[in-house]
């Protein structure tokens, strides 16, 4: 399965609480419409959204399960959430692959591990930083992303993708590395490959409407 996604783009179907996509039925849609795109996989968010993609897309999925706060670990925040998204038809689960204490106490290699001895699924490791992704190869991670670069911490967020940290981690990781996080067009995913992406995650750019209309009408305000 790991194979087919190499060098493949991963299409990132959610919406935010209170939108007007926001069901499950207009996600696996997305999924669809993806698929006939030519994505190599999808990454969804909550339960329903996951079983009913499992259901109508035969593509790899990433799952997660966002729950709690923020400012704290929410991507998926313990074993029990994991299970559950596997459950669901996920085939792989993303974590939150910080060094944040997590909310059940496991360390993050007693959770992979769990995941690996319970499930036949694999598990993403989604990262902030250069040692974010060291430890979760260490802990047993057989993905890791970039996905919360600039998300953790106060200081300023950034605007564009981290391509610096898709590198390092390229060249310091024997697990594929999937660069996500702020890529918002072609050149920036064909940039990330380049860089030593084994794949690429898309979200915002292909299937968040009310993004997509502000930044246009945010570059016609501006001319």
């Amino acid at each position: 399965m790991l194979e087919s996604l190499r060098g493949g783009l991963i299409v990132s179907c959610q919406a935010y609480p209170g939108e007007p996509l926001r069901d499950p039925r207009a996600m696996a849609l997305m999924a669809q419409s993806a698929l006939i795109g030519g994505a190599a996989g999808i990454r969804a968010q909550g339960l329903d959204d996951i079983r009913l993609i499992h259901e109508s897309v035969q593509l790899p999925q990433i799952g997660l399960w966002k729950d709690g706060p923020k400012d704290s670990i929410f991507i998926t925040p313990t074993l029990k959430h994991a299970l559950a998204v596997i459950e669901a038809g996920a085939q792989i689960v993303a974590i939150d692959g910080t060094r944040r204490p997590r909310p059940d106490r496991l360390t993050l290699a007693q959770t992979i591990n769990a995941i690996h001895e319970q499930t036949g699924a694999l598990v993403m490791a989604d990262a902030s930083s250069l040692d974010d992704g060291i430890e979760a190869q260490e802990a047993g991670a057989d993905i890791v992303g970039t996905t919360l670069s600039g998300y953790v911490g106060n200081g300023p967020k950034p605007r564009k993708p981290d391509l610096d940290l898709v590198a390092d981690l390229a060249a310091k990781l024997t697990v594929p590395v999937f660069a996500e996080g702020r890529i918002h067009t072609p050149a920036q995913a064909q940039a990330a490959l380049t860089a030593g992406a084994f794949a690429v995650v898309v979200g915002t750019a292909i299937t968040h409407p009310a993004s997509i209309t502000s930044w246009f009408r945010d570059a016609m305000d501006r001319r």
